[in-house]
């Protein structure tokens, strides 16, 4: 049997080193044809060397000679750089399927190539969705290209509605662990540090989403992504803080039924599902013993966490506003991350970004880049 082709957008990341981990596992259903990422140039070539990609593609051009360099010995495996690698390497033919694991606005134009290549996207991207939803949407349909969620929150809504496809659905119920400042009070959030905010309580990821997580921001993107993956309004979206991180996240039918899916945390379930699907395939790993976890819920809160009720405004204003918040985002984000920008600041300059940007109710992919430009200059400006 042909081993499905799997290009992997963000190997060295957290996601994409566990989509290694699960090809590793299914060797024998799986194959990696090419790896990609922005600056890690030592862990690429090292992946690189263990499973003998087509290609390998480093984002940023200055590294492309150490890259080079690194990969001497491996005369088979070509090796590009820069954008345009990116955005042509997902249309070659061999491809099946790509994964989309890159962070940020960044991996919208290897994903829009990848459509349009009709290639399967397994997509753990949230950025794509959340800056040009409707143009992806669209895209995908007339490129009958399938588009399968890697999120472990929104792969659990999927799951959950395997065989419903003709009920109704009332309500997504979206979990959130509530990152490591759940229980401090405003006063204590002001005066948080990097290294706090890294400290995510249940979830091992890269700095980016977990600051993402401890601001609550990244909830508000999975909120615009269930969005325009399951084709409901945001009223029918309810974020649930779940500190246990067991319920990934439900869906509640009109007849008021409600179907979750369960397990311990662990990211390579949601991308094996997405590889996958129709069909689970065994994975090792820690099971789920219910007498050990208690199960707890409760409501946002949006004073404390401003950042994802902005990420419901935007949804609701609509147009290119998700898109606007993004680029302030991983402004803010980077800064922090830098030292530049103190934690409550982040939600005080996406903000204003709001206010201060074009706003467009219907924005084409040009508006979208030219969106995320301008947002990005507004930000950083008001961070200065």
């Amino acid at each position: 049997m042909k081993k499905r082709q799997i290009a992997i957008l963000g190997s060295t990341g957290s996601i994409g080193t566990q989509a290694l981990e699960v090809i590793e596992e299914h060797a024998d259903l799986y194959e990696v044809y090419c790896l990609t990422a922005n600056n890690r140039v030592e862990l690429l070539a090292e992946q690189a060397h263990k499973f003998r990609p087509a290609a390998v593609v480093i984002a940023n051009e200055a590294r492309y000679d150490e890259l080079r360099r690194l990969m001497d010995d491996l005369p088979d495996v070509k090796v590009y750089c820069g954008a345009q690698a990116l955005d042509e390497i997902v249309e070659a033919d061999p491809i099946d399927m790509v994964l989309t694991a890159m962070v940020g606005f960044a991996g919208l134009s290897p994903t829009i190539h990848a459509i349009k290549a009709k290639k399967a996207i397994a997509l753990a991207n949230k950025e794509t969705l959340v800056v040009a939803g409707e143009l992806i949407l669209q895209l995908a349909q007339q490129y009958h290209t399938p588009i399968l969620p890697v999120d472990s929150e929104h792969s659990a809504i999927f799951q959950s509605l395997v065989g419903e496809s003709d009920n109704p659905i009332e309500k997504i119920l979206l979990t959130a662990s509530g990152g490591p400042f759940r229980l401090k009070s405003m006063e204590e959030i002001a005066k948080v540090t990097k290294a706090d905010a890294l400290r995510h309580p249940t979830w091992d990821m890269g700095a980016k989403i977990t600051i993402d997580s401890a601001s609550m921001m990244n909830k508000g993107f999975e909120v615009i992504e269930a969005k325009w993956l399951f084709g409901v309004d945001a009223k029918q979206i309810q974020v649930l803080v779940h500190p246990q991180s067991i319920v990934h996240s439900a869906v509640q039918f009109h007849d008021g039924s409600v179907k979750a899916q369960l397990g311990v945390p662990d990211m390579r379930l949601p991308i094996q599902y997405a590889f996958s699907f129709p069909k689970r395939l065994p994975l090792s790993g820690e099971r789920l013993d219910l007498f050990k976890h208690p199960l707890e819920f409760f409501e946002p809160d949006l004073k404390k966490f401003r950042c994802l009720a902005m990420a419901y405004e935007a949804l609701d204003r609509g147009g290119n506003m998700p898109c606007i918040v993004n680029a302030a985002n991983e402004i803010v984000n980077r800064a922090f991350l830098e030292d530049r920008c103190r934690f409550l600041q982040m939600g005080d300059v996406i903000a204003e970004t709001m206010q201060r940007a074009t706003f467009d109710k219907n924005p084409t992919y040009e508006t979208y880049i030219a969106t995320d430009a301008e947002a990005r200059r507004i930000a950083s400006e008001l961070i200065k």
